[in-house]
């Protein structure tokens, strides 16, 4: 590999690097914003925080498919991710154009779904080889989902629904739903009812993995008597 190669990927793993920081600093503070109170539009430090987010996610995107092998593999994903890193809520306050509350409180959650993408970068090592890895990365991914959905259920429901009084509350719903088992608080916004029908779908995609990974981990052992 020539030293130019070498530059250019270790450009793009320090990038790498800064988008995951990146994608936790997101998480950490828009779950700051939300839980700490139920303002009709997102504080000033956190938008300038999810607009710095979307700079970085979309120079790391943008420099990946600069490198030839990064975008023969991951043109797509790569392609997607820069298209959903643009700051669309902030180019649309620039232009003047209405939007209600509640739209600008969802699209403030499209760079938050981006931050999944992004730890795409600790996922593809923890699947390199070991078993074990594969199911650190199936944990992580069903983790996150499911606290970000309790995150986009609590701001949306939070003062709407009855049966809603805290955060716990939320986070016990999302996981009962990502079971399929079902909780006794029911949605009432439309966006609360959408999450509530993708959470049991991503439970049922995820679930016979760990069912395959236990199953496969004792008939190892018994065949190892």
């Amino acid at each position: 590999m020539s030293d130019s190669k070498k530059t250019l990927y270790n450009i793009a793993n320090i990038l790498n690097s800064i988008s995951l920081v990146a994608s936790i600093a997101l998480l950490v503070g828009i779950s700051f914003e939300v839980t700490s109170s139920q303002k009709s539009e997102f504080s000033m430090w956190y938008r300038s925080l999810q607009l710095t987010v979307c700079g970085i996610f979309f120079t790391t995107a943008i420099f990946r498919l600069l490198i030839p092998e990064y975008r023969e593999q991951h043109w797509l994903r790569d392609t997607i991710f820069a298209m959903a890193s643009i700051p669309y809520i902030d180019i649309l306050r620039w232009s003047g154009a209405e939007l209600s509350n509640s739209s600008i409180r969802l699209l403030a959650f499209a760079p938050i779904l981006i931050s999944i993408m992004a730890t795409s970068v600790i996922l593809e090592w923890l699947i390199e080889g070991k078993k074990k890895r594969l199911m650190a990365a199936y944990i992580l991914t069903v983790t996150m989902f499911t606290y970000i959905s309790a995150l986009v259920f609590y701001d949306c429901e939070m003062g709407i629904n009855s049966h809603l009084k805290s955060f716990g509350d939320a986070l016990w719903w999302a996981w009962m739903n990502v079971t399929t088992v079902g909780a006794a608080i029911f949605p009432v916004t439309t966006v609360g009812k959408v999450v509530c029908v993708i959470l049991p779908v991503v439970g049922m995609m995820f679930f016979p993995i760990f069912t395959v990974y236990v199953s496969d981990y004792y008939d190892k052992k018994e065949d190892g008597k």
